[in-house]
């Protein structure tokens, strides 16, 4: 599979040689990898280019996370990040056929995301041809990895069933009905004198029953 004359750099000169043009500038390229194994990849191949002598050509290797704070059972908070895409890592590269080589066979790698090139015969399907990422596309998910504030995450939603830790509802039992995470309260139906009475409590003073 030659890539020589299947890639044009965004804002090349007409008449331009473009193998000699893309050997200089990198593009960024997202390839799919099995779920979960976002790190192991990155790991794996950060390990590869320096084996096969190919690193010069990889600059860098991405796996584009926001930051969460996560509202644990008993109200406190944790700091944590969550993955922009989970199944894929971005790479930053200069690609030719070595590089794609080296990529495509590392262990959990699925395939770059890209145009399915048909087969000219044969009923079985073709090869993937990648695609680079748009600047504009680059420039927005770097951006937003960035700058976006903590999104918080709680371990709770309507419908759950609760029991009420501490205050005047202790040991009542009742339903989820609304989740207001920024104010680390939830509204729930509780059973009080014989009517589902809508309450508003304290992340912390409740409990999720399993």
């Amino acid at each position: 599979m030659a890539f020589e004359d299947e890639f044009t750099p965004e804002g090349g000169e007409k008449g331009v040689d473009r193998a000699e043009t893309n050997s200089k500038q990198a593009r960024w390229y997202a390839v799919q990898v099995a779920s979960g194994c976002e790190k192991k990849v990155k790991a794996s191949l950060e390990q590869r280019l320096q084996t096969l002598d190919v690193a010069d050509r990889v600059l860098k290797i991405e796996i584009p996370q926001t930051p969460i704070k996560r509202v644990r059972k008993d109200g406190s908070h944790q700091n944590a990040e969550e993955k922009v895409f989970p199944g894929y890592v971005l790479i930053s590269m200069k690609l030719d056929d070595e590089v794609w080589q080296v990529v495509k066979n590392t262990p959990h790698v699925i395939n770059f995301v890209g145009a399915e090139q048909r087969r000219a015969y044969g009923r079985g399907r073709g090869h993937v041809k990648p695609m680079p990422l748009s600047r504009s596309e680059v420039e927005r998910i770097f951006k937003q990895t960035q700058e976006q504030k903590p999104v918080i995450k709680v371990d709770m939603e309507a419908g759950d069933r609760i029991t009420v830790l501490s205050g005047p509802f202790k040991d009542f039992e009742g339903e989820v009905i609304e989740v207001s995470p920024e104010r680390s309260k939830l509204k729930a139906l509780l059973s009080i004198f014989g009517r589902d009475t809508p309450v508003e409590l304290e992340f912390n003073q409740v409990q999720k029953e399993s």
